[in-house]
């Protein structure tokens, strides 16, 4: 059973800086891409970064997307966080063709 569990969300001031972080199970991690997305209240979900099994990566530009394939977990280095960053994270993968999205970590940007 494939799981997906976020962590790494809170309260950070403008400027700030949060690393969110997916660790993953019931799947072979190292072989599969990653993905974190955010909802902002009353948007739709966007894509912030992807890497791939062997490391390649693409996000945005003030965020960084590693993976730790001997703990099974994929971060989100967020750094000078902006109120339009507020919004719930989610880490995803998508395995045997279906999409597993984790419950989301809400990061909440204001002064």
């Amino acid at each position: 059973q494939v799981q997906l569990v976020e962590s790494g969300g809170g309260l950070v001031q403008p400027g700030g800086s949060l690393r969110l972080s997916c660790t993953a199970s019931g799947f072979t991690f190292s072989a599969f891409a990653m993905y974190w997305y955010r909802q902002a209240p009353g948007k739709r979900r966007e894509l912030v970064a992807t890497i791939t099994g062997d490391n390649n990566t693409a996000y945005k530009g003030r965020f960084t997307i590693s993976r730790d394939n001997a703990k099974n977990t994929v971060y989100l280095q967020m750094n000078n966080l902006e109120p339009e960053d507020t919004a719930v994270y989610y880490c995803n993968t998508i395995w045997g063709g279906i999409n597993y999205w984790g419950k989301g970590t809400l990061v909440t940007v204001s002064s």
